[in-house]
């Protein structure tokens, strides 16, 4: 977000807390992007700050949340102080989380494997109403880069590589992939937070279905090896896919990512590197 509304998501994210009778002497920016997550102190909150157009995702969010802390997923909780909702104010979907310190180094790959084992088990046990298919997903990147207008920076030729490795990736893996069932989404390193409880998912709006070597191909290569019955193949070819969202998301006119620039050409380069690591290049 940029300064003037990054301030006024503060101020809501603070309101809507102390309305609740939350405490609130501080607040900290720990991620800005097209929405804001806010550490709230001493109450010791997480507000995550979404503009109002985001409001459904934000909904759709807390009901994920809901659902699988029910039946123990390894997931952040909302907080238990409040009401599980989405308020809203000034403009903003503010949802308010758990805050957790983070504790130890890096998650070990076999702990990270073991996470996503039973992550995805418990995803088998909900049931969600009108939950994309990754390749509903794609579809929405494939306008982004096809659009001139909204991707006016993409080159002809990096984005005839978007374009082909996005269709034609989606459409290999949809086709030949089984066992598809609930996924997170986007469980690359930064949506795994390593507390005192053990590795939580994070950021669940990303929720879909395909796979789980969709999942599986956001991590470390070393997670997929440990994870029982994944299909290798299957997990390059969709790390491929997966590099070419990111990018995609990367060359919207409207993406706020922080070091935009730098995550543009990199992920061009991880596409490429990615396609010849499972001979498509």
């Amino acid at each position: 977000m940029e300064p003037v509304e990054l301030r006024r998501a503060v101020a809501a994210g603070r309101a809507v807390a102390s309305e609740l009778g939350l405490r609130v002497d501080e607040v900290i920016v720990v991620h800005n992007s097209d929405r804001v997550a806010l550490r709230l102190t001493p109450c010791d909150v997480l507000a995550r700050v979404a503009p109002l157009g985001q409001l459904a995702d934000s909904e759709f969010e807390v009901e994920v949340a809901r659902r699988l802390v029910d039946v123990g997923a390894p997931v952040a909780e909302l907080d238990p102080r409040v009401e599980p909702r989405v308020h809203v104010r000034d403009g903003f979907a503010v949802s308010l989380w758990t805050y957790y310190e983070p504790a130890g180094p890096e998650i070990a790959p076999a702990d990270y494997a073991d996470a996503f084992a039973r992550h995805h088990a418990a995803l088998r046990r909900i049931e969600l109403a009108a939950v994309p298919h990754f390749t509903d997903r794609v579809a929405v990147a494939l306008r982004e880069v096809d659009d001139r207008k909204r991707s006016p920076e993409l080159s002809d030729t990096d984005r005839e590589l978007l374009s082909t490795t996005l269709s034609g990736l989606s459409a290999a893996i949809g086709v030949g992939s089984a066992g598809e069932q609930l996924l997170h989404g986007e469980p690359h390193p930064g949506n795994l937070l390593n507390t005192r409880r053990g590795p939580l998912f994070v950021d669940l709006g990303t929720c879909c279905r395909g796979p789980v070597e969709f999942d599986l191909a956001h991590a470390p290569e070393e997670v997929g090896r440990r994870y029982a019955g994944a299909d290798p193949d299957l997990v390059h070819r969709c790390r491929a896919l997966n590099w070419a969202l990111f990018s995609a998301w990367r060359w919207r006119g409207a993406d706020q990512m922080p070091d935009r620039d730098h995550w543009r050409a990199e992920g061009l380069d991880r596409v490429r590197i990615a396609l010849d690591h499972c001979g498509l290049g």
